[in-house]
């Protein structure tokens, strides 16, 4: 099995079936990962489409050396944040909650509460730390990849998502002691 990387060399050298390859791998991350974050599910498979034409349009620009997933990602949340200027609103990220095998089953509606909650709070947080610790701890990039995507320094990302979690932490607490939304 070839890598991103020997992949993106072939479709430079104009094989189109590596184009297919690395559409079947990173379109459903792509799409799960937006989906999180817009609940127009026609407008996420668009954005999804517009990034594999910008890396076809760019193809040529990709730096042999280079891992593609953190480039291939850069692009798409460059579309999504334009997505999101252009509608004139902020993003949220759907949360879903599915229980871990070890712990005890709970109502469904408790769940949608849960993820309910966790998106409020998740609003609340500014921009940048609320997608550092989206890409972070749901999409499960390390910080070097998601400081490579934004285009910022480890350091800067890792204080970002300190500060995020901080946050997270204070207004959730404040829910559960006053039953109130944050």
């Amino acid at each position: 099995m070839k890598s991103d990387e020997e992949l993106m060399a072939a479709y430079v050298g104009g094989d189109s079936s590596a184009f297919s390859e690395l559409f079947s791998r990173y379109a459903p991350v792509l799409l799960r990962m937006l989906r999180r974050q817009i609940r127009n599910a026609e407008d996420a498979h668009e954005i999804v489409q517009q990034t594999f034409l910008q890396m076809h349009r760019a193809r040529r620009d990709f730096q042999q050396g280079r891992r593609l997933r953190p480039w291939l990602m850069t692009i798409c949340f460059n579309l999504k944040r334009e997505h999101f200027r252009r509608k004139m609103r902020r993003p949220e990220a759907p949360l879903e909650f599915e229980p871990k095998e070890d712990t005890p089953k709970r109502d469904p509606l408790e769940r949608k509460d849960d993820a309910k909650m966790l998106r409020d709070a998740l609003a609340t947080l500014p921009e940048g730390q609320r997608e550092v610790i989206i890409m972070h701890w749901f999409d499960d990039l390390s910080f070097p990849e998601v400081a490579e995507i934004l285009g910022l320094s480890v350091s800067a990302v890792k204080v970002r998502a300190h500060r995020g979690y901080q946050t997270l932490r204070k207004v959730l607490e404040n829910v559960t002691t006053d039953g109130g939304g944050p």
